[in-house]
């Protein structure tokens, strides 16, 4: 199997710009120069295994999400959870309702 780097770049900084991160900030986090995380999104350059591993664990993600352009049911599950942890409970009673409609729905 053949790794497209051009789509992993793309998920890459997709997900990246999603937790509202720069590259600088990225760059610092995982201590490499700016120049090459712009080439690895760019897919200019391909990251070694090593660098792949740190931009998940950076940027909250699965190697299999940046590979192969797919998440883990864990991966939406943290991020639902991450989303309505800060709501109000009147919002949380809202989202289970909805929830609850959608699962109806699904079993009908």
């Amino acid at each position: 199997m053949k790794i497209d780097y051009t789509a992993l770049g793309k998920r890459i900084a997709k997900r990246r710009k999603e937790l509202g991160l720069k590259q600088y900030e990225v760059c610092e986090l995982i201590d490499v120069n700016y120049k090459y995380l712009s080439n690895i999104e760019t897919g200019r350059s391909a990251p070694s295994l090593e660098l792949i591993m740190s931009l998940c664990s950076v940027l909250n993600t699965t190697p299999d999400y940046f590979l192969l352009g797919t998440a883990s049911a864990e991966l939406y599950d943290n991020d639902i959870a991450s989303k309505i942890t800060p709501m109000t409970d009147e919002h949380k009673r809202l989202i289970s309702g909805m929830i609850q409609l959608i699962t109806e729905i699904e079993n009908n």
